[in-house]
Formats: C-alpha cells, sequence, structure tokens
C-alpha cells in the first residue's frame, strides 16, 4: 500500500511541475492533489501518567518526544520505541510552554510561577531559573541557532542570552496575555499573537516592531511562520485560519471548517500543508493552495488539544486525551 501512495505522489509532483509550465493551473486540481496527498495512520499510543499535558514538542532529530504536564513534570519520550526516557522536575506550578534547542541538548520551559527554566538532556539537571517577568509566563521559543530564546507574558516579550541568562531586550506593544511568540526561520525576526486581536512582528536585532497585523477578530490564538518566512499563518476564535503575506500585508487564504475556537496550528515542513487544532476536538490538515481540508483526527474524551509535527513532516503527535499521545505517520 505504501509503494503505491509512493508512485502516486510522484506521479502528482511531475504532473504539477508540468501543468504548471505549460497550461497554468487547473481548476479544481487541488481537489484531486487533496485526494491523493498522505494519509496519516495511526502508529501507536503513548499512556503517560501526565496530568493533563499541556504542550507536545519533537525533538529535531525526530527521535523524542517532549511533555510538559499540569503537574509540572516535562517527560522525555523515545518516539520509535514508544518508551518512556526521563522526567525533568523542580516546578511547583503550571506549565505553559516547552521548547527543545536545535542541538537537542537543553529544554526549556515557563510556567505560571513567573518562571524560565533551564535543563540539560543528558543529566537531566536543571541549569538555570529566570524570574524576571513580572507576571505568569504564557510562551516561549528558542531562536533557530540555539543562542537566544524569547518569552512572552501578560503584554510583553523579552529576549534573552540562553547561554548567561540575560535579558537583552523588552518587546512592548500588546495591551493584553501573548498567546505564542516565534522566531523566524532565518532567526532575524519574531512574531506574536495575543488576546488584544492583533500579531506583531519584531526586528530581533533592534527590538523594534516592524509589522502590526490586525483584523476583524476578537483575539489571535496562534501566529506562525511559514517555512521560507515570508507568510505568517494565524488562528483566531472566529474559527478561522488565515494566512498573509508579511511584506504587503496582504491576505492571501481563508480556511473554514472548524465549528469553534482554534487553539494551535503549524506549517509542515514543506509549506504546502497546514495542521490545526480546535475547541471543536479535531486537528485538520488543510492544502495552503487550495485552502481545502485533506484529513481530519477526532480524539478521545475532550478530543484534540495539542499536537507538534516532527522536523521532515512525515510524524504527527496529537494529544488524545488527558494522558495519551499518538503517534500517526
Amino acid at each position: 500500500m505504501q509503494m503505491i501512495l509512493n508512485w502516486v505522489n510522484l506521479i502528482i509532483q511531475n504532473w504539477i511541475r508540468i501543468l504548471s509550465v505549460k497550461r497554468g493551473w487547473i481548476k479544481d486540481f487541488d481537489n484531486i492533489i487533496a485526494k491523493y496527498a498522505k494519509n496519516f495512520e495511526l502508529l501507536k499510543v503513548l499512556e503517560t501518567n501526565c496530568i493533563e499535558i499541556k504542550r507536545i514538542r519533537f525533538s529535531k532529530d525526530k527521535c523524542v518526544i517532549i511533555l510538559a504536564s499540569e503537574d509540572g513534570g516535562i517527560q522525555l519520550w523515545d518516539v520509535a520505541s514508544g518508551s518512556y526516557i526521563q522526567t525533568l522536575r523542580g516546578r511547583t506550578n503550571w506549565i505553559t510552554d516547552v521548547d527543545l534547542s536545535s542541538d537537542g541538548n537543553n529544554v526549556i520551559s515557563c510556567s505560571r510561577d513567573k518562571t524560565i527554566r533551564l535543563w540539560s538532556v543528558k543529566s537531566g539537571q536543571q541549569i538555570k531559573m529566570l524570574d524576571r517577568h513580572s507576571s505568569w509566563i504564557s510562551c516561549i521559543n528558542f531562536s533557530p541557532n540555539g543562542k537566544y530564546f524569547i518569552s512572552g507574558s501578560s503584554d510583553e516579550i523579552k529576549i534573552w542570552d540562553a547561554e548567561s541568562g540575560k535579558e537583552i531586550k523588552k518587546l512592548i506593544g500588546h495591551s493584553n496575555v501573548i498567546n505564542n511568540v516565534e522566531f523566524s526561520p532565518n532567526g532575524q525576526m519574531i512574531v506574536s499573537s495575543s488576546d488584544d486581536a492583533t500579531i506583531g512582528i519584531w526586528d530581533m536585532k533592534t527590538g523594534k516592531k516592524i509589522k502590526h497585523l490586525k483584523g476583524s477578530f476578537n483575539c489571535v490564538s496562534c501566529a506562525r511562520f511559514s517555512p521560507d518566512g515570508q507568510h505568517i499563518v494565524f488562528s483566531s476564535n472566529n474559527k478561522t485560519i488565515r494566512i498573509w503575506e508579511i511584506q504587503s500585508g496582504k491576505q492571501l487564504q481563508v480556511f473554514e471548517g472548524h465549528s469553534d475556537a482554534i487553539r494551535y496550528l503549524k506549517y509542515f515542513p514543506d509549506g504546502q500543508t497546514i495542521c490545526s487544532c480546535s475547541n471543536d476536538g479535531t486537528a485538520r490538515l488543510w492544502n495552503v493552495k487550495s485552502g481545502k481540508e485533506i484529513q481530519q483526527f477526532k480524539g478521545k474524551q475532550k478530543g484534540i488539544l495539542l499536537f507538534d509535527i516532527s522536523s521532515d513532516g512525515n510524524t504527527i503527535a496529537l494529544n488524545s486525551g488527558e494522558r495519551s499521545i499518538e503517534i500517526w505517520g
């Protein structure tokens, strides 16, 4: 079956190139592509002892999954075997976000206790604890080169030196809770989304806001860079996903299908597919060009609340319940 799918995908890609050059795009051809796109199948389920998982992250080498839970623990799991590796502990309050450095050596997390903590993956020991935010911290992200990280709280963003733990810059511009922050693929820009219904795009070196995007919605739950760094995909509580071009600020695509507010979303590495999850209990894959849904995942109990995508785009980890992680590939 897999061999047949591989051949179909190869044929489709060849036809895409031929039609794009010789005839232009045929209307509704995206529907054909969506029909034969990779269909993810359930490979295994990780049954953890986490008390309500709050974040999932793949390591850059795709070998490890990091789980942050409400009880303050950060667990590492082996993807191939589905076995537990270790737990990083040191928190007494709800972890809100976690990330892994590009070299896989360090894990960083933030929490409602207003602290940021950095661990060594090898030793499992805490390396640093930073407490210079005045309110609970909602999101955190390593730079692509691992030299810096950014954190967002109730209304401010901070840029930090990862080695020294020193605060480098403070970015002011949002008027409500910041829901996510992310470095651009080249590390030169930062995107932020907020409950103030705006998206900020910032210059990493100067700390100045270079774009301010606002639409007809109440809040922006998540905003992410495209793999080429040219576009922003974002979600809001009006049940839609939108793509904007950074340079022009022009809206390029709208995705509709979720029946409740969207919690989280992310591009696949090839930039052709987006994954989203919503309070409607589903996660969905979308074709970027056509805006059409490719595949839908439905979880147990509360549904699909969290997910992450491996660096090669071949594996998805879905939080299908309070303590279980589904691995699809």
